[in-house]
Parts: structure tokens; sequence; C-alpha cells
């Protein structure tokens, strides 16, 4: 039952970016996107609860666990985000990384098809997994929001003034700042999650905790420069995707 609730809200993200790619194809500023996505988002809330339920935990036990909360976060960032700024193009690009992260955790092996109940969970490992998941989810849409930017300004460089995507995406400025705001959530998340990671018992490497911590210095000092000496745009969006294709590599120590 629960693979099944994912494999729904999987189709559903996928028919949403498909049917919104359309629509932009077409010069046509459509919301369907969004009501895909929110229908996805619940099937993605009924996956893990029934998860969590069998756990008696948050479920991100294995790395098909994580990858699927991961595009619950991801979903919930854009909800969040996306249509209250106008932003509602961002679903027609966050919803094919949605598609992949869950696609990859239904792949037979990387999700556990009997889950086993978990026994003496311990809060600090459970705030360490959750809010580090949760902030992957703040950054990966900030990557997105990178990308959106970058076509942008590839188009306004080649003069495709006229093109469906160029009239439906969003002004520069509120791409820009959407990308700050997401990557100051996922900072903050992330050290919540980093700090929950070192106040946790030892039960094993800490191989996981050390990449984490190198991800969040990376980002650190994005933040940084950005605020003490500034960064073009370009350069931002460049870096905010970089950053998050490189911390990926987190999911190596699962």
């Amino acid at each position: 039952m629960d693979r099944m609730f994912l494999i729904v809200s999987t189709l559903l993200a996928a028919i949403g970016g498909v049917l919104g790619m359309m629509s932009v194809h077409r010069g046509i500023r459509s919301r369907w996107t969004v009501i895909w996505m929110v229908a996805a988002f619940a099937c993605q809330i009924g996956f893990l609860s029934i998860r969590g339920e069998a756990r008696g935990a948050c479920p991100l036990r294995d790395l098909g666990e994580i990858l699927a909360f991961l595009g619950w976060s991801l979903t919930l960032f854009y909800l969040v985000v996306g249509p209250p700024y106008r932003l509602s193009l961002l679903g027609v690009f966050t919803a094919p990384v949605v598609v992949v992260f869950q696609a990859v955790a239904l792949v037979p092996g990387v999700l556990s098809l009997h889950p086993v109940h978990a026994i003496g969970t311990d809060s600090w490992r459970e705030t360490h997994a959750a809010m580090s998941v949760l902030s992957y989810g703040a950054l990966a849409l900030a990557g997105v929001a990178g990308v959106m930017f970058l076509v942008l300004d590839h188009q306004l460089k080649e003069h495709h003034l006229k093109s469906g995507l160029f009239r439906n995406l969003p002004p520069v400025r509120e791409l820009l700042q959407s990308m700050m705001r997401l990557l100051w959530i996922g900072c903050g998340l992330l050290t919540i999650g980093i700090v929950a990671g070192f106040l946790m018992p030892r039960t094993g490497g800490m191989g996981h905790l050390i990449a984490a911590v190198a991800t969040w210095v990376g980002y650190a000092l994005l933040m940084t420069v950005k605020t003490v000496r500034g960064l073009t745009g370009r350069r931002m969006a460049l870096a905010a995707v970089g950053l998050f294709l490189g911390s990926l590599t987190v999911f190596a120590f699962v």
C-alpha cells in the first residue's frame, strides 16, 4: 500500500510537469501544475504516514525513504514559496526533480519492502535526520530557482523575448529573492540538523555527519560572500545549483 502511494504521487508529479510544460510552450500560464502537485503532495503524506507507522519513527531508515522524504520536502517548499510569490512556473521545473527522486526510490532494492520497527529511538537522532533532509528540500528548490534564473538569463542574451517560456518566467528580482530566501531557510534547518547530529548517541561512523558539515560550510561561505561582497545573479544561481549537486554526495554515506 505504501509503494502505491509513492507510485501515484510520482505519476501525478509527472503529469503536472508535462501539462505545465505544454501550457508554457503554448504561451499560457496554467494553474493546473499547482493542483497536480497538491495531489502528489497528499499521496506523499500517505506514503510517509504508513512508513512512519511501520517504523515507529521518522521514515528515514533506508535510501528509498530518504529520497521519498526529500521529494515530499521539495514539494512542500514549492507549495509554500511558488504560488504565493507568483512563481507557479517553478512547479514545471520542480516536478521533474521530484519524479527523479521518487523514481529512484521505487527502483527494486532501494526501498525496503518490509520495514523493521525501530527500537529505542532517540529524539536527537530523529531531529537530525528530519531537519537534515528537510533542509535539502529547501536547498534543492533554491537550485531549481537557480536553473530558472539561468534559463531566463540565457533567453535575455539570445533575445528570445517572445517565447512562451520567457513570457511566463517571473521577473529576475523575484527569482533571486526566492532563491535567497530558500537558501537561508535551508541553511537554518541544516544547522539544526547538524547540532542534533552532534548531540545524538554514536552508533556508527560519522561520514554522513562530516559530509553534512562540509555542505553547511559551503553554503555558509556562499551566503557570507553574498552578504559581504555581493555576487551577480548568474554567479549566485550557478553556485546554488553547483552546491546542491555536490551536496548530494552525502547520500553516499547513508
